[in-house]
């Protein structure tokens, strides 16, 4: 790049600010600051390119400087702006120590680690444990103090990724500790455990491995919040491997929903189904209950209005999903009647969680007059219907003061079968009167629920994309976004197949020879549906001549039939926009029809097959939209969909082959095909080497042939021969006429799948 490349003011403003003489950096410098502008706040580019100069700075080379201006864009997505300062604070420190060879490692693998933990917290315990790893390991080595580095800091980077994809925060600490304690004295070994070569080193990862990562569950619990109770709040993780003396229990604020980063299975219930009961409770709370003025309560009565309102919420999600009735009570304690002596201790968490067994469970076993009392109090007042917080205070209050006891104020607590953990801590509950004026307070509920297009969206699926320059994958790379397509008028899509009503008629003699055909006969069966004549004689004859006859005496039948699923991807791009030459129509018209063509005549085959259609505004924004699923029939709701598509931005190939290919690869068929219509090659604006995704799209191709599934690209663009065989081979057809579209693209269907 030239001196006179940056003619932009801003972009020769932004290249002064980093001053950095690093001609590799300047290759790259206005690609960077794309992606950095799409994601950074005016303050965060600056603190970006202040960061990037640092580095630049630090005597290292080039490479910490380039990974951290390509990388940043990513961190910032998962973690925030605010993820810098302790980022860097943690680069001072390696350089201030011999570990300054450490920093290109933790800068490379950074982006992978900060998708994994989703919170700036989480992110703080990582940069915690490797300080912990770098102090107690550098200069230990035969008594020399500032001489040696440490041997497995930069191993420890490099496998990070890795160990946070198998185990939790509180597992990747004790496998750094482990190693710390018997390796320190010996660089060695060292190295080879924490580059995970040594079988000490597996052994302790695989015992650290347990329960249920959140990283691995959250889209599932993304979608159970999303598809069961209508919430699409932000889920944060937080790890209990830091809090030694008070653990943190899950609650929601304004920033999200806190849940800890993994789940044991407890009771007969799996560490999914703990994550679920804890969303269900929230959801349950930011439903029904509405705060009150904390001021005029004792903690005695705070404790016990909390226990009863987490009930009276209990018993409204079971109503509206009577399952979770065996998750909360396999999870709620059953404390003993007579575990606790109120003469040596105070027995107030004791009592209140007897009494919310008591509320939850109809069939308890509990002899208290009192206990048994308010029960039937409190079922009563749930029979009327939803009841209030303020109601249930009241029996909270009233359940204090005809049970109080002098040995509740022993400073000495009973504990035992007292911890509900799946419950949050019922901050959200209280207001003081000190804070009132803090209109947050008071926030209108409905404020709470997110705009109905947010609900039908997902987190980001990520996947990575080919380098054919370094010929390596960049994992994570793309972020794609999938969601439900809008739905238009389903009428236009039956006013197309009238046009082409001739057409069809014509298609559908080819389909019915191509549909399933009669019954075959399986011959020579132990069991089957019927005797085989021939066969039986035959055994028959040899049993009377002394020969052992054949048992394989019965034949079944089976139908001669088609076992295929298909998966058609649609490029959705603004080239779509443009008409095509000599009509009046828009390519995306034309495909609308041949697409509503093709599906018609696959529903007609019986065949199972998918619709999506997608689009890309950088790697950091791939859009792919469901327009029809396997299991649904072609009818009005597909047909709406369809009838509303619309084409804008980029065409980022293969991260929507990559994931069309991670539901068609789950289909049970003996044969799945998959579709690619597009009207030009991959590119996409933050990219400008313009082999760069046409050889990642090659790539996605040779990915999905190894999971047995056959592509196939119909191109519309005149001139896709330059460029489309690199990417399919001998598998496309460029149809030149793109008027005819609709005719050619069921017959070539129907040519591929005879």
């Amino acid at each position: 790049m030239t001196e006179t490349a940056y003619e932009h003011p801003l972009m020769k403003a932004y290249w002064k600010q980093l001053n950095s003489g690093f001609p590799q950096v300047r290759e790259v410098f206005e690609d960077c600051m794309v992606e950095a502008l799409a994601v950074l706040s005016r303050d965060g580019v600056s603190a970006y390119l202040d960061a990037a100069g640092t580095i630049g700075r630090l005597g290292r080379g080039v490479e910490p400087i380039l990974v951290f201006m390509e990388e940043w864009p990513s961190v910032v997505q998962a973690l925030g702006e605010e993820a810098l300062p302790p980022v860097m604070q943690t680069i001072q420190a390696m350089q201030k120590s011999p570990n300054g060879k450490a920093i290109a490692p933790f800068l490379q693998t950074l982006a992978p680690v900060a998708r994994r933990q989703h919170a700036l917290e989480q992110l703080q315990h990582y940069l915690d444990i490797a300080l912990d790893l770098m102090r107690r390991t550098t200069g230990s080595i035969h008594g020399h103090h500032t001489t040696f580095p440490s041997p497995g800091l930069p191993h420890f980077f490099q496998q990070a990724p890795f160990l946070f994809a198998q185990l939790s925060m509180a597992g990747v600490r004790n496998w750094v500790e482990y190693g710390i304690r018997n390796y320190s004295k010996h660089p060695e070994r060292q190295e080879e455990y924490f580059s995970l070569k040594s079988a000490d080193a597996r052994a302790v990862m695989q015992r650290e491995r347990h329960g249920v990562l959140f990283a691995d569950v959250e889209r599932r619990l993304d979608l159970y919040l999303r598809g069961l109770w209508q919430d699409s709040e932000q889920l944060v993780p937080y790890s209990t491997a830091f809090d030694e003396l008070r653990k943190p229990i899950p609650y929601y604020d304004k920033l999200g929903m806190r849940v800890p980063d993994v789940f044991d299975s407890s009771n007969g219930v799996s560490g999914i189904d703990r994550y679920r009961a804890v969303l269900a409770h929230m959801v349950g709370h930011r439903r029904w209950t509405t705060p009150i003025v904390a001021d005029n309560y004792s903690p005695f009565q705070r404790m016990a209005v909390e226990f009863f309102e987490d009930c009276r919420i209990e018993t409204l999600l079971i109503r509206e999903y009577p399952g979770l009735r065996r998750i909360f009570l396999a999870l709620h304690p059953q404390p003993a009647e007579d575990a606790c002596d109120p003469e040596h201790m105070s027995c107030l968490r004791h009592r209140l969680a007897m009494m919310s067994r008591a509320l939850l469970d109809a069939g308890h076993t509990y002899q208290n007059a009192q206990i048994r009392d308010f029960a039937a109090r409190f079922r009563e007042i749930m029979a009327q219907g939803e009841s209030s917080t303020r109601d249930i205070a009241d029996l909270a209050l009233s359940f204090v003061a005809r049970t109080r006891l002098q040995s509740d104020q022993f400073a000495q607590v009973w504990f035992d079968d007292t911890v509900i953990d799946y419950r949050d801590d019922n901050r959200h509950m209280w207001v003081y009167i000190e804070d009132s004026d803090d209109e947050d307070f008071f926030d209108d509920p409905d404020k709470k629920l997110k705009k109905e297009s947010e609900l039908h969206s997902l987190p980001p699926r990520h996947y990575p994309e080919w380098d054919y320059n370094s010929q390596t994958y960049r994992p994570d790379w793309v972020s794609l976004y999938e969601s439900l397509h809008p739905k238009g008028n389903a009428a236009d899509i039956d006013r197309l197949l009238q046009k082409h009503a001739a057409l069809a008629k014509r298609l559908k003699r080819m389909l019915d020879l191509l549909k399933p055909q009669d019954k075959v006969r399986i011959r020579y069966q132990e069991e089957g549906s019927e005797l085989d004549l021939d066969v039986a004689i035959r055994s028959l004859i040899d049993f009377m001549g002394g020969s052992n006859p054949d048992p394989r005496i019965n034949m079944s039948h089976k139908t001669s039939g088609r076992n295929i699923a298909v998966s058609l991807v649609l490029d959705l791009s603004a080239s779509l926009n443009e008409k095509v030459a000599g009509s009046e129509q828009t390519i995306l018209e034309l495909s609308q029809e041949a697409v509503s063509l093709l599906a018609w005549s696959i529903e007609h085959l019986g065949d199972p097959f998918a619709i999506g259609g997608f689009h890309s505004n950088t790697r950091h924004d791939v859009r792919y939209m469901h327009i029809k699923g396997y299991r649904e029939h072609w009818n009005d709701e597909v047909k709406a969909r369809l009838a509303a598509m619309q084409a804008g931005w980029s065409t980022r190939m293969g991260a929507a082959m990559r994931h069309a290919a991670h539901y068609l690869s789950a289909q049970k068929a003996d044969k799945k095909l998959m579709l690619i219509l597009t009207d030009g090659e991959p590119a996409d604006v933050d990219v400008h080497d313009e082999r760069l995704l046409i050889e990642d799209a090659r790539r996605a191709v040779k990915e999905l042939d190894q999971k047995g599934i056959f592509t196939f690209c119909i191109n519309l663009d005149p001139k896709a021969d330059e460029y489309v065989s690199d990417i399919f081979g001998r598998r496309y057809t460029v149809v030149d006429n793109i008027q005819r579209l609709p005719e050619k693209l069921p017959q070539l269907f129907m040519a591929l799948t005879k």
